[in-house]
């Protein structure tokens, strides 16, 4: 018989979850950012996200963080965008990211409003994204793949 197995034997990464929520504005596809009011990366535009609370799941952590950091309650569908955990990811330490996207109606949503960390929210063209913190870009160009299947469903 193999050996058993206990859980405290093993590394654990800490868990983040990330929101990448999307609608088609005046201009095309636009992507609500936040920029980060605290290190690392203070100053720079990141996707709304953030710790996950113990036992919390890791959607309920993503549509939590987004309210948080943008005063945006969206309670449309999230779609699994990815999980990422690439080493040097975030300086702080091991991370791994659980990031989900949805489509927002834009004549839904009220004005996004930074809040909890953030030192400010808005919407950005997805096709042009300003200089994104942690490995932000890598996602935003699978959530742009995302959207291009969405769209053709």
């Amino acid at each position: 018989m193999g050996r058993r197995c206990r859980m405290g034997e093993f590394p654990r990464p800490a868990l983040t979850a990330d929101a990448a929520l999307v609608r088609h504005g005046d201009t095309g596809w636009e992507i609500l950012l936040v920029k980060r009011g605290r290190p690392p990366f203070a100053g720079r535009w990141a996707l709304p996200g953030g710790f996950v609370d113990e036992y919390e799941p890791p959607e309920d952590a993503a549509r939590r963080e987004l309210e948080e950091e943008t005063g945006i309650r969206f309670d449309g569908p999230l779609a699994l965008v990815g999980v990422y955990g690439g080493p040097g990811r975030d300086p702080r330490g091991w991370t791994v990211s659980v990031v989900f996207a949805g489509i927002a109606d834009a004549d839904d949503l009220g004005a996004a409003t930074a809040g909890d960390d953030a030192d400010d929210a808005a919407w950005h063209p997805l096709e042009s994204v300003p200089d994104l913190a942690f490995d932000h870009a890598d996602i935003v160009s699978d959530v742009r793949r995302w959207l291009g299947r969405e769209q053709r469903v």
